[in-house]
């Protein structure tokens, strides 16, 4: 096999994480500060929708790694599920298990230290087993603290690439999108069954990761691509509508807005990779999607320290109370850039280099005219 030559990025993709990130930030920070009687302000829709941009992400998610393990399977007849899983060890691990860490000092000695009590309703070593297992969605159930509780969502995303990476070592190419699509139904419609309530209860929202691959698969199609184009526009209006409003969520109930929310993501990503959209096109979106990860774990960290300095130091100096809300949420923000920019610079840069070894790189024979639009 030939190394994978270095191809063009999808367009909007990074961008549009860094967006995806700030949302559930600013959700969770309004939530953190309601429920400690902090100002707070929650009142545009934007604001509300931290729960939506994680799923975003998953469907993205499901977007970029399902292409490639399809054009792997597709170039290959194969999938190197060493080398793949190698990749998600390295990119995921270090900061899941750092963010694991810190967390369970936090609630154990840290804000003992400072004299706050926090219940534990949890046995310690049945919730360390399970989160460090990967199944902190089973964890967050018995709230351990919002540290620890954000953790689910990676959680989820790795039990999905858990065993769909073998599923494509094992399907024919050609059976590939037919699974996609059969998963994507059935697994949906047994996740809203009585008989499976635990699915809802551990949020193991596979659907979105599954229809984002099928959308990632279909968009190499030309009738499908010629679809999204004439509807790039009422798609990527309706995705701001999402989440400037809440008229979709209001006139839904959770089914049908659950079905609604995958299908729109799954579209929006298409749409949003057909070609650069001017607006996203700058270096500070770019740099702050490609930190990401690193604010969506470090950003509950810094929201509990700034809380912890709230309580004692800027909530007696009187200020007004929009003062207040201005300064929580401007320095959560700030600082959590400042640590997700150095975290990455010297923490996970080390582990994502090692993924450019030949024995961990992705490697597929891809011709020339297939080049287009793959992620490196």
């Amino acid at each position: 096999m030939n190394s994978l030559t270095k191809l063009k990025r999808i367009p909007n993709l990074t961008p549009i994480r860094s967006i995806l990130a700030f949302l559930v930030v600013i959700f969770h920070i309004a939530q953190f500060s309601k429920s400690r009687d902090f100002p707070f302000y929650n009142d545009l829709a934007i604001f509300n929708k931290g729960t939506e941009a994680v799923y975003m992400f998953f469907s993205l998610s499901g977007f970029l790694i399902i292409k490639q393990l399809f054009n792997e399977k597709k170039y290959t007849n194969s999938i190197d599920l060493k080398g793949f899983y190698l990749r998600r060890i390295l990119r995921i691990f270090p900061l899941y298990y750092l963010i694991l860490t810190y967390g369970f000092l936090h609630y154990h000695f840290i804000l003992p230290f400072f004299g706050f009590e926090f219940e534990n309703n949890y046995d310690f070593l049945s919730g360390f087993l399970l989160a460090i297992s990967f199944f902190p969605n089973i964890f967050s159930t018995y709230r351990p603290g919002g540290i620890l509780e954000i953790l689910w969502s990676i959680g989820i995303e790795e039990q999905f690439y858990l065993f769909i990476a073998p599923l494509f070592l094992i399907l024919p190419i050609k059976r590939v999108l037919l699974f996609l699509g059969a998963f994507t139904t059935l697994y949906f419609l047994l996740f809203f069954s009585e008989d499976l309530d635990f699915l809802i209860k551990y949020k193991m929202l596979f659907f979105f990761f599954s229809f984002g691959g099928l959308c990632a698969i279909l968009f190499n199609q030309k009738t499908f691509q010629i679809l999204i184009k004439k509807l790039r526009y009422p798609i990527l209006i309706t995705f701001i509508v999402y989440f400037t409003t809440t008229i979709f969520k209001n006139n839904f109930n959770l089914f049908y807005y659950t079905l609604f929310s995958f299908i729109l993501f799954g579209f929006t990503v298409a749409a949003l990779a057909l070609k650069p959209i001017k607006i996203l096109q700058n270096k500070p979106l770019n740099y702050l999607g490609k930190i990401s990860y690193g604010i969506y774990m470090y950003h509950a960290i810094i929201m509990h320290l700034v809380g912890l300095f709230y309580l004692k130091v800027i909530s007696k100096l009187g200020f007004p109370y929009v003062l207040d809300i201005i300064i929580i949420n401007v320095t959560v923000l700030i600082l959590t850039i400042i640590l997700s920019h150095f975290s990455f610079k010297y923490y996970e840069s080390y582990f994502l280099n090692l993924k450019r070894k030949p024995n961990i790189k992705r490697k597929v024979e891809i011709k020339p005219q297939q080049k287009s639009a793959e992620v490196t």
